[in-house]
């Protein structure tokens, strides 16, 4: 049996003061045979980060995600926020690089037998130096160092353009799509006009 699409084939309009993407979701279901990773852990490390650095925490999310036109954090409450990062289920890393935050990392285990990359990612001049390999790889490791059946991901055409191909080469397999629409955070104030250049604005 074909399932039914939830949205009609052929063009949906998106209403004005919104953003459309599609989502991929991807999972690996066993650990992935190791591969050799880029020497940086003598200048790449990570810092842990916990309910009391709010602020630290979204200057990173911010520093990584604006240009994606990452939102999600951004429109939780200080409690909202601080409810995650005091998880004793959740994992928050800031990627130093000597005394300065150059990624995020993030991995989710309240969901039973499984961990979740909840964020992932690494300011622009970090990109195309081996980081993203070497922070996987610290990913990956960090999640089958618990007790979990299935490590997941989901990523959306407003992020990287190589995403999709980089969680696969990491050993990850797509499994789903989804569209999402949300409302477009530069109108709503969470980022700013200069946000996601390449999405123009369309307020309506």
């Amino acid at each position: 049996m074909t399932d039914t699409p939830a949205l009609p084939v052929g063009y949906s309009t998106v209403p004005p003061g919104h953003l459309a993407s599609v989502v991929t979701y991807l999972e690996m279901t066993s650990r992935p045979t190791s591969r050799p990773v880029p020497e940086l852990g003598a200048t790449l490390t990570l810092h842990r980060l916990g309910a009391a650095e709010l602020d630290r925490y979204r200057a990173l999310f911010r520093a990584v995600g604006t240009r994606w036109l990452w939102f999600s954090r951004l429109r939780l409450s200080d409690e909202a926020l601080t409810a995650i990062l005091g998880d004793p289920q959740v994992y928050v890393w800031a990627v130093q690089e000597g005394d300065q935050s150059v990624g995020l990392l993030e991995l989710d285990f309240r969901e039973a037998d499984a961990c979740e990359l909840a964020f992932f990612g690494l300011i622009d001049r970090m990109v195309g130096r081996g980081a993203g390999r070497w922070l996987m790889d610290e990913a990956i490791t960090r999640a089958w160092a618990h007790p979990i059946r299935r490590f997941h991901v989901h990523t959306c055409t407003l992020d990287h353009p190589g995403a999709v191909a980089f969680y696969q080469r990491s050993g990850f397999v797509a499994y789903r799509r989804a569209v999402e629409i949300a409302r477009d955070p530069r109108i709503t104030g969470e980022l700013g006009l200069d946000a996601g250049s390449d999405v123009p604005v369309i307020a309506g």
